[in-house]
């Protein structure tokens, strides 16, 4: 549901820009406030309290407003940012400063229906924060790696930084072990892990993930991730362009990664899919996204219906539970009698 008035929040490190727009998109109002607790209470003073707010993901600059906007009651919505950037742009604006920047999240947001902005609790929180530092972690240690390959006198002097970052890369691998051992949420990652080529840093990444966005569909989830594929069709013609690349870029790397992985890994089910998406003319990269896309699948349904991992199953459609009949039932007669 788009709503009748909306505060755009543009957020930096030290100033949340704010646009007041109602349907009429003329700004009413525009003021600065300092990014402090104190400062999320005077927008909830200024605003009406029964305007929305619309905010992008900034980290964790934007998570103080969010969460003492709810907590003062507002309604804080989520403006992904590639889709807000090309409106903004779609706005031939000359100039780009905070303030217009907010002006267009608030114009953007009475143009569709946005989703709530989602708060991750703190498990989440901490997963997320390990398996980016574990990112940066292994970013740093394959570049010292090369290195050692083309600049063989510094190999005395990068090497002990190398164990170092090692080292690191265990500690952060333990945490996780913890979280998924002692978390209820994450029980799925143990099962998760069982799926070949998926090692315990996807799984609990991707249990995290499943968990705390309720994916009613794994067609949901392989969007989110940005797995789709983008159709390009006009008059006559019709082609594939590649991924979205929508949504979580590390789940995305993850899974791509994971997909290479299984075709190296005995008893894997996703070998033949790889050979047949080769034997299609599919490139190698093509060919390893439709198995990550197969894997995000695979995933969601584990996680969904608290299953365990079969890979003689994985691809084959699962007999359809008591609950599902009776929708596909209940549709069936809503269908005769329309």
């Amino acid at each position: 549901m788009i709503p009748e008035i909306v505060v755009g929040i543009d957020v930096s490190k030290n100033e949340l820009a704010c646009s007041l727009c109602d349907r009429t998109q003329r700004p009413l109002a525009q003021r600065t406030f300092p990014n402090t607790a104190e400062g999320v209470a005077q927008i909830a003073r200024w605003a009406r309290p029964e305007a929305a707010w619309v905010l992008e993901p900034t980290g964790r600059y934007s998570l103080q407003a969010v969460a003492h906007g709810r907590a003062a009651g507002r309604t804080v919505l989520l403006a992904p940012p590639r889709e807000a950037k090309q409106f903004l742009r779609s706005l031939n604006v000359r100039a780009k400063t905070d303030t217009i920047d907010s002006a267009g999240l608030a114009l953007f947001a009475l143009s569709r229906p946005l989703r709530p902005y989602p708060l991750r609790t703190e498990v989440h929180e901490e997963i997320a924060q390990l398996v980016k530092t574990r990112k940066s972690l292994s970013k740093a240690l394959a570049t010292m790696s090369q290195q050692c390959r083309s600049m063989p006198y510094s190999k005395s002097v990068l090497e002990p930084a190398m164990a170092a970052i090692r080292a690191q890369m265990r500690q952060a691998d333990v945490r996780l072990g913890q979280l998924v051992r002692t978390s209820p949420e994450l029980s799925s990652a143990r099962q998760l892990a069982r799926i070949h080529g998926v090692g315990p840093v996807t799984a609990a990444a991707v249990a995290s993930c499943l968990s705390a966005r309720d994916f009613t569909h794994p067609d949901q989830f392989v969007a989110f991730i940005g797995l789709d594929v983008r159709v390009v069709q006009s008059g006559g013609s019709s082609s594939n362009r590649g991924l979205t690349k929508h949504g979580d870029a590390e789940l995305r790397r993850l899974l791509y990664c994971c997909a290479q992985s299984s075709l190296r890994s005995r008893g894997s089910p996703f070998v033949m899919q790889y050979e047949r998406e080769r034997e299609k003319g599919l490139s190698t990269t093509a060919a390893l996204c439709a198995v990550a896309r197969k894997m995000a699948r695979v995933c969601w349904a584990i996680h969904a219906r608290k299953v365990a991992y079969d890979p003689e199953r994985v691809y084959h459609r699962p007999p359809r539970s008591d609950v599902a009949e009776v929708v596909a039932q209940s549709d069936e007669q809503a269908n005769v009698g329309a």
